[in-house]
């Protein structure tokens, strides 16, 4: 089997850094910066969840508890990303070769569970409510409400910027953000209450925070799992791959593809390719071409190729796509 590597090293290089301005490609530095950011926020946040817990007993709001709930989940989010930015930057070892990449997989998959949790406390302590209502303080629940907004507001702002370079870092900056919207949501109820006495509205605000904290966890939940199960990323078509492949110089046919993610912002790729026997003096050269391509035309950075002539030993074991054209190894 070919390592898809010499020959354009140079290239790389310089390609991923240009990936690196455009797309914020995480980087082991950039790792650093992102534990120092999560460091911050998680300090914040454990003072506004303490904040809600005190202003939701107070006023015996529901949905201040709930935001606090939500809150509280924000903290263990934040800490299991701290650790999954910092196991990410961890060296490759002989043992695991492609190093910790998916330990901010492993924190983002359990950040989505823990929202998924919160979502069904909130939802079954509303109905509990509804048959027992109890009066509610509008003003201290506005008052806490609105510090909890300031301190979400300032969490978005601080982590807004690498939202999208991983999924672990989305998961995070999700966090803030739905709960920045769930403080709105709130102190809007705050004050209609306030002037209404309709304490129904704090239950009816609970539900729909809960709702909300279940939606912003599914995306998450299913590209984590993906990961896992080593399915084809998003936005990568195994067909149009194969046909890219084989329009490089020399290439007769591809199959036996198989697309994966190390992590959330790296792509593998393995297949095998049919030359020629008269081209297998150019086989270093086709897969120098084959590498450049994946890089250029669909971002994955890691392929391995095994070039074949007139025969694969493993077509009659794993019979993988369609020959081009009908042909047979």
């Amino acid at each position: 089997m070919v390592e898809v590597n010499p020959g354009l090293r140079g290239f790389r290089q310089l390609w991923f850094r240009r990936r690196l301005e455009l797309m914020a490609h995480h980087h082991p530095h950039q790792q650093g910066s992102d534990a120092k950011k999560l460091g911050w926020t998680i300090l914040l946040n454990v003072v506004i969840t303490v904040a809600e817990v005190i202003g939701g007993l107070l006023s015996g709001s529901l949905a201040l508890l709930s935001d606090a709930g939500h809150n509280l989940s924000d903290v263990i989010a934040l800490v299991l990303a701290y650790f999954g930015a910092k196991g990410s930057a961890m060296k490759p070892t002989a043992r695991s070769t492609y190093g910790f990449k998916r330990l901010e997989v492993v924190t983002a998959l359990i950040n989505a569970l823990t929202l998924v949790a919160i979502s069904v406390f909130i939802t079954i302590e509303a109905f509990h409510r509804y048959s027992e209502p109890q009066e509610i303080n509008g003003s201290v629940m506005l008052s806490v409400a609105f510090i909890g907004l300031l301190g979400n507001l300032f969490s978005v702002w601080i982590l807004h910027r690498d939202r999208n370079k991983t999924i672990n870092n989305r998961a995070a900056f999700l966090h803030m953000l739905y709960d920045a919207v769930s403080s709105v949501a709130v102190i809007i109820g705050g004050i209609i209450i306030i002037f209404s006495g309709w304490y129904l509205l704090d239950l009816i605000l609970s539900v729909l925070i809960a709702m909300m904290i279940l939606w912003s966890s599914l995306d998450i939940l299913k590209e984590a799992t993906g990961i896992f199960m080593e399915a084809v990323p998003r936005g990568i078509d195994v067909e149009k791959v194969r046909r890219s492949i084989e329009e490089v110089d020399r290439v007769c046919e591809a199959h036996h593809i198989h697309i994966w993610s190390i992590s959330s912002t790296q792509v593998a790729l393995s297949c095998h390719i049919r030359v020629a026997k008269a081209d297998t003096t150019h086989i270093p050269e086709i897969i120098n071409a084959i590498n450049s391509m994946l890089l250029e035309k669909h971002e994955i950075g890691h392929a391995t190729i095994q070039p074949e002539t007139d025969f694969c030993p493993e077509q009659q074991v794993q019979p993988d796509l369609p020959l081009k054209n009908g042909d047979n190894q």
